[in-house]
């Protein structure tokens, strides 16, 4: 296998419970290969937690389906994200000393702030995947916040110095080469600008059969071009929501680097289900426009 089919097979094995049968050393140095990768994790997550929303709505309510969806969204990770979160929340709103809170990360029992953090952000996710599935907008703006998200994840791995001086998983990230940020970049805007396409190719002919069967050649253009302009909002997210995730991102990574000198894993998770819960708010409010 080359290096850069292991590196895949790294980050899918790495960040999800996909059957990815490969048998890997996850040194340092793959694991800041497999990063490269990471918004393509993303929209494979994407897919899935939509195909299973779209198919468990044939039979279901809203309701349970939102939450059959957040479960198996959750399953997908292993939950990896959600416990750097709750680690997070122990650690941040403790208001303890650095060292202190970077001890409190460490610890694998949760504490009260942490479950409270964890309870608020999937109740949040619930009415958020509940909100679209009612709203039943299918959008290829919905593959983006997992996406985006991943490549915060690798981009603060570059940016912000690590925490410990220990060989956490932060450690094992260090000294990523500013090619395999690039390149998550690009595997980033790939899928933006494919979604956007697809959006755009599937939107025509929807558009152009409905009521057109009198209307000249220029009336059914001019019919398709109002329908387009009709979800503009739609149209600026595919804009908004990369510039957002970084902006959000740096935000809340700069107060934290603050706080505790510098990122460590369970940072990096938690950024990634801020990040995610932040977008798909944001397509929900887009929705609403």
């Amino acid at each position: 296998m080359s290096r850069e089919r292991q590196a895949v097979a790294a980050a899918f094995q790495f960040l999800t419970r996909l059957p990815v049968k490969t048998e890997l050393d996850f040194s340092p140095e793959l694991l800041k290969r497999s990063a490269s990768y990471y918004p393509l994790v993303g929209v494979i997550i994407g897919i899935i937690v939509w195909g299973i929303a779209a198919l468990t709505a044939m039979v279901l309510p809203p309701l349970p389906c939102a939450i059959l969806t957040l479960a198996v969204w959750v399953w997908l990770t292993g939950g990896l994200h959600l416990d750097g979160w709750m680690d997070a929340a122990d650690a941040l709103f403790s208001y303890r000393s650095r060292e202190r809170m970077l001890e409190i990360m460490k610890d694998s029992r949760v504490g009260a702030m942490g479950v409270i953090a964890c309870v608020l952000l999937l109740m949040l996710k619930a009415a958020l995947l509940y909100t679209v599935l009612v709203e039943q907008n299918v959008s290829g703006l919905l593959l983006l916040p997992m996406v985006w998200s991943r490549w915060f994840m690798v981009h603060a791995m570059k940016r912000w110095p690590k925490a410990r001086n220990d060989d956490g998983l932060a450690a094992r990230f260090a000294d990523m080469s500013g090619g395999r940020t690039r390149l998550a970049v690009f595997w980033a805007v790939v899928v933006t600008l494919g979604a956007a396409a697809g959006q755009y190719i599937l939107a025509g002919p929807a558009t152009a059969t409905e009521g057109s069967g009198n209307l000249s050649l220029a009336g059914t253009h001019l019919q398709t071009l109002l329908s387009y302009s009709e979800s503009l909002s739609i149209w600026i997210g595919f804009a908004l929501l990369p510039l957002l995730a970084y902006g959000v991102g740096t935000f809340t990574a700069n107060r934290i680097n603050r706080r505790l000198g510098g990122l460590t894993g369970d940072i990096y998770g938690a950024l990634n289900e801020l990040l995610e819960t932040v977008l798909l708010l944001f397509i929900v409010i887009l929705y609403g426009l």
